[in-house]
């Protein structure tokens, strides 16, 4: 299945010379609706129509690659009664502390605060309800490609790599893994629907320069940072770089641009902002239709992040 996918993958790959801007992300899948990250969450996504299905990327003690926002578990699956004393002593239950095997048995919830208990987001899905487990990113892969088929058309994937630096200090090469992945799917070029984004610069570079990946990247921002606030930090990271990944609010506040895409666009930069939340409109947007419109007519990213991909679609 592998090989026959990442065929198909391949000759369709020329699609991507024509895709439609602004694109939609969906974060963590349609993660507005159901548990982030869950085969169902990216069904529903693929479903209310984005153009790309975001994969957070951390690793397990064995070396297996999974779909999982934190490199800590606490927040979102029932690790601490499935496993309990396997917490280190902070306290936090992670990701690399254990096996496939063992993540396999996890249950996955909606985001919760592991302190008091209480959901993040209390108008989503109930919480404890419905049976989802963590997957790895080549069952993810294997999941989006098996929908391309079937359905004719053409999402693409866009992984994440979380916290290299400190994977490797735990023992694990995370983006060697990704790209040794990427590769057997059929990801490998800009021409390929796949952009890799992360927050560390050091390890896009990395990526680029040391570990030879060909495709897109995307620098990830969560603040204020002279790479980004700067005309000279841009055509830096443009050496290097295909796009930016910053907050919505250093993009615009209210509907006040910040000149940010402007710039970006200046050195060939792609803007993809991240989160559009239903529940976390800025002041002055009547709706999230009302914030979108905004952000891609006239502050005019070229992508967006967004827990609800049909509001965007």
């Amino acid at each position: 299945m592998k090989v026959t996918l990442a065929i198909l993958w391949a000759a369709s790959a020329v699609l991507v010379a024509a895709e439609s801007t602004p694109i939609i992300v969906a974060h963590r899948g349609a993660s507005g609706y159901l548990p982030e990250h869950t085969l169902a969450a990216k069904a529903l996504a693929y479903a209310q129509g984005a153009d790309y299905l975001e994969q957070d990327l951390v690793m397990t003690k064995d070396g297996a690659l999974i779909v999982q926002h934190d490199v800590t578990l606490d927040s979102t699956t029932d690790v601490a009664t499935r496993f309990p004393g396997r917490q280190r002593a902070n306290g936090s239950f992670y990701a690399i502390d254990l096996t496939l095997a063992e993540v396999r048995q996890l249950r996955v919830l909606e985001r919760f605060n592991p302190k008091t208990g209480k959901a993040v987001y209390p108008g989503r899905f109930p919480a404890g309800v419905g049976e989802f487990r963590i997957n790895t990113f080549e069952e993810e892969i294997e999941f989006i490609q098996g929908l391309n088929k079937s359905t004719g058309r053409m999402v693409g994937i866009y992984p994440e790599v979380k916290l290299a630096a400190w994977h490797r200090q735990e023992g694990q090469d995370l983006s060697k893994a990704m790209l040794a992945v990427l590769a057997r799917y059929g990801y490998g070029t800009k021409s390929d629907l796949c952009y890799v984004q992360c927050f560390e610069y050091a390890e896009l570079q990395r990526l680029r320069n040391e570990l030879g990946w060909k495709g897109r990247l995307i620098l990830l921002s969560g603040g204020k940072s002279p790479l980004l606030d700067t005309d000279d930090g841009l055509k830096g990271i443009a050496k290097v770089v295909d796009g930016i990944g910053p907050t919505l609010s250093a993009i615009a506040e209210g509907r006040k641009s910040t000149g940010l895409v402007e710039r970006a666009h200046a050195v060939g930069l792609k803007v993809h902002p991240y989160t559009l939340r239903t529940e976390a409109l800025p002041k002055g947007f009547t709706d999230g239709k009302d914030y979108y419109r905004f952000l891609t007519q006239e502050a005019k990213v070229d992508g967006l992040f967004t827990d609800f991909p049909d509001i965007a679609r």
